[in-house]
């Protein structure tokens, strides 16, 4: 099967590594137009009357996944492609499962990722599944990024709620949490923006679904709460993916 060819301008990685080693912040907007404008062929973009051109909303979107398919494209097609500046949730640490310098890797990517966060102006959240030793510093994550939304006149959220690679890169469910954590930007006021990213054809494709309110019915449980909010957002995420990458999430009620 082809792919696209994924490059980086050269000019712009130089300048991310000068920024990142000496923090300075810089357009994260202007980095994606960058790149993807090198994407051969050009990125297509489906649905496009249901593009955000503000806020307040949160677009939330598959961690898309295959070997040799880097995940920060997913953000810079996105990014690319609505016309304002996005704040985007990311990991803060790789875990490497498995591997023999997971305890090196783990290390390192975690100061990169955090001088990423802070170089965009970014929030960086600790890596999925959650660990025990995470739960405040995730809660303070959760809070920054409720204090942005409060700051800001038009927010407009980027988000995977897989939080990582799955297999072939099919739909997974999100860790617990995710679902409570969209209530919470729901109750703040913003809507949801679902996309689909996958390849096909030898393209790299984003299918923007219409916006809908994170709504639920009353009396439920507080887990109850988070396992229903999870599986609106994955669904309406399913809904525009192609049949062989919705995984348990069908598109069905």
């Amino acid at each position: 099967m082809e792919y696209p060819d994924y490059s980086y301008p050269p000019r712009t990685v130089v300048a991310l590594i000068r920024d990142v080693l000496l923090t300075w912040r810089r357009p994260f907007r202007q980095d994606a137009l960058a790149c993807i404008g090198r994407l051969k062929p050009s990125l297509q973009v489906l649905g496009k009357e249901n593009i955000p051109r503000g806020g307040p909303c949160v677009v939330t979107v598959n961690h898309y996944y295959r070997p040799g398919f880097a995940a920060q494209w997913i953000a810079l097609a996105i990014a690319a492609t609505v016309p304002v500046d996005m704040h985007w949730i990311m990991t803060g640490e790789l875990t490497y499962p498995g591997k023999w310098y997971a305890p090196l890797g783990m290390g390192a990517s975690r100061f990169a990722l955090h001088r990423i966060a802070r170089v965009y102006g970014f929030t960086a959240m600790p890596p999925m599944p959650p660990r025990p030793k995470d739960v405040e510093t995730r809660a303070r994550a959760v809070r920054a990024v409720l204090d942005f939304v409060k700051r800001s006149d038009s927010p407009v959220l980027g988000l995977a709620p897989e939080g990582g690679d799955a297999p072939a890169g099919r739909l997974t469910r999100p860790a617990s949490g995710l679902g409570r954590f969209g209530l919470l930007l729901s109750g703040a006021g913003l809507k949801f923006t679902p996309v689909s990213a996958y390849e096909a054809d030898g393209t790299f494709c984003l299918r923007f679904g219409p916006a809908y309110q994170l709504r639920l019915p009353s009396g439920l449980a507080t887990d109850e709460k988070d396992h229903a909010a999870a599986t609106i957002i994955m669904q309406q995420i399913a809904e525009l993916s192609p049949d062989h990458l919705r995984g348990e999430f069908n598109g069905r009620a």
